[in-house]
């Protein structure tokens, strides 16, 4: 189980970029705000038929206001971070929209550090800059 995150991760990062592939191709023509609802639509039909499938439903009554409070600002987030990244998609390059999508890995770190406590080793804040400095070399390009 050590780096079982790992290969999740990757699957997430593979799901990652044909989301931004498929997403690219399918908003020509149309409004990305409409285009991230119908999104959603399949991603909760989707969730739905897994967890139907997993036996995974669980019954929300012993949530703590702490979860619920959490995981409704995480919802909120998200869904802001969809339609920005839909718009971007729609007005730019795949190709360089993802990749200044994922600056939030810079930000998921500041935040981890200041709101989780977390601290990153010192070859962490290399990769972590290293990332910004990615980042930048994309966005700045001409």
């Amino acid at each position: 189980m050590g780096h079982t995150w790992f290969y999740w991760a990757l699957a997430s990062a593979f799901f990652a970029a044909l989301t931004a592939i498929f997403a690219k191709a399918g908003l020509q023509g149309i409004d990305s705000d409409f285009a991230t609802f119908i999104r959603t639509l399949v991603i909760i039909a989707a969730l739905a038929a897994f967890l139907s499938y997993a036996g995974k439903w669980q019954g929300v009554g012993d949530f703590s206001a702490k979860n619920w409070t959490f995981l409704i600002l995480s919802g909120l987030a998200t869904g802001a971070s969809w339609l920005a990244y839909f718009k971007a998609l729609q007005m730019g390059e795949a190709s360089k929209v993802a990749p200044v999508d994922k600056f939030s890995i810079v930000l998921v770190a500041l935040f981890a550090v200041v709101f989780l406590k977390e601290r990153p080793s010192s070859q962490e804040w290399l990769g972590i800059a290293l990332i910004a400095g990615g980042v930048l070399t994309l966005a700045l390009k001409r």
